[in-house]
């Protein structure tokens, strides 16, 4: 899940992408709260 972070991150910072740049950083968001759920339920196992 953190790779795939780091794609959504990389793709936020291109100049030309409009009105996705909203669709890009709610995944982000999204992605980043999935995380911490995930290392809240199974901190043993950090991503």
């Amino acid at each position: 899940m953190a790779s795939k972070r780091d794609s959504l991150v990389e793709l936020l910072e291109r100049p030309n992408l409009g009105t996705l740049r909203i669709d890009v950083d709610q995944a982000l968001e999204e992605l980043d709260e999935l995380i911490e759920e995930f290392n809240e339920t199974f901190p043993e196992e950090k991503v």
